[in-house]
């Protein structure tokens, strides 16, 4: 299967995942599917509960679909582990490292365990904890631990890359080095599925991603047809003995709708450079000022809540994410069956 010339590294078809718990079985991940293209970062976003962990950990072959298909490098990543595991690296959302190791001697222990493993000051170089190689894994920070997760995924020169939050807890500038270094290891032909609560981090980095709600695939493409999908908006308050009802014909200014809260109008248009030329030509020819004129185009943010708030349940009917706490409680009363 070829896309832009590159095949197929992943593809996962109708996933499904369902834990059994006290309340019944739970379906955690329903009737996902999308495929990675060789040398492409893909992203998962989505709320707390969505489905982004428990869908890499199918794809990764640490537990077997309830159903549907994955494969990744042309094999079942749980069936044929041998086949699959020499050639991907993973970077888990915790490491859960011996406390008592220092830093070369935990990526030591990893190199002992991969087949054709970099140098422990070669990894540790890429990740910037060259500095830190003799301190315990104890004294280090949250993000130097993410770091040294990072490290031992690398070892191995993953051809595909699976990054599970790879920058929580990092500062800024640990942040944007781990961007960097991740563009570099695309650069050279690894693929990369990546899961981030930081959507910066996602419109940044990938070529293309899926926004999960629920379950299932609510949108995906590259992050500009996401965003695309979503309305711009103009808001400016009009002066005193102005009111909307003196604007031209809104439909004639592109907009596809608005709103009012006191003074300030808000408009929603599909067609944003339209609206905003025609706003600003009427109000020069009236002698109008815009006071507080805002334009915002679409953005990955918008599509992000708006999924999270509006979309319809598997009975069409719309409901709101359960709180957190809630899905904490639900998945920690579960354990997994395999359908």
């Amino acid at each position: 299967m070829e896309t832009n010339g590159h095949d197929h590294v992943i593809e996962v078809t109708d996933l499904r995942r369902v834990y059994a718990g006290e309340g019944g079985a739970f379906t955690a991940v329903r009737d996902v599917t999308f495929s990675v293209a060789r040398g492409e970062l893909f992203a998962l976003l989505g709320t707390n509960g969505a489905g982004k962990t428990s869908t890499v950990e199918l794809v990764e072959g640490l537990a077997p679909p309830a159903g549907g298909r994955v494969r990744v490098l042309g094999h079942d990543p749980h069936r044929e582990r041998a086949a699959v595991r020499p050639r991907i690296g993973v970077m888990l959302q915790e490491g859960g490292f011996p406390s008592e190791l220092t830093v070369a001697e935990t990526v030591r222990m990893g190199a002992g365990c991969t087949s054709g493993a970099r140098s422990v000051a070669e990894a540790l170089d890429l990740v910037g904890l060259d500095r830190r190689s003799g301190v315990r894994v104890k004294q280090l920070s949250g993000g130097e631990k993410r770091r040294l997760d990072l490290a031992l995924a690398l070892l191995g020169r993953p051809e595909v890359l699976f990054l599970d939050e790879p920058t929580t807890g990092l500062d800024v500038e640990g942040r944007r080095a781990t961007w960097e270094l991740v563009r570099e290891l695309r650069r050279a032909g690894t693929t990369v599925l990546l899961t981030t609560h930081y959507l910066e981090e996602a419109e940044g980095l990938a070529d293309r991603l899926a926004i999960l709600h629920e379950g299932r695939v609510a949108a995906i493409g590259t992050p500009a047809d996401v965003t695309a999908a979503q309305p711009s908006h103009i808001s400016f308050e009009l002066p005193e003995g102005y009111f909307p009802g003196d604007l031209p014909p809104l439909a004639e200014l592109g907009v596809s709708g608005h709103e009012t809260v006191g003074r300030v109008t808000r408009l929603r248009t599909d067609e944003l450079q339209r609206t905003a030329t025609a706003l600003l030509v009427w109000a020069q020819r009236a002698g109008v000022e815009l006071r507080g004129l805002d334009v915002r185009a679409a953005s990955l943010e918008e599509a992000f809540l708006r999924i999270a708030r509006d979309v319809p349940d598997g009975d069409g009917h719309r409901r709101e994410p359960a709180p957190a706490t809630t899905r904490r409680k639900r998945m920690k009363r579960t354990k997994e069956t395999a359908a």
